[in-house]
């Protein structure tokens, strides 16, 4: 579990093939801007919700 910023929920990581915990952190951290979840999450979320 990986707190984005104070006071939120925290994210999931879980780390990959050839990848460890603290490298898929700091890879969440750099992809987080405003909110909560990474962008490449939200925008995945954002075009999967539009309906094709």
């Amino acid at each position: 579990m990986l707190r984005t910023r104070a006071r939120v929920r925290p994210v999931y990581v879980s780390p990959g093939h050839r990848l460890d915990y603290d490298t898929a952190a700091a890879w969440v951290m750099a992809c987080c801007t405003r909110y909560r979840l990474p962008e490449p999450i939200r925008t995945a979320d954002r075009l999967a919700s539009r309906g094709g």
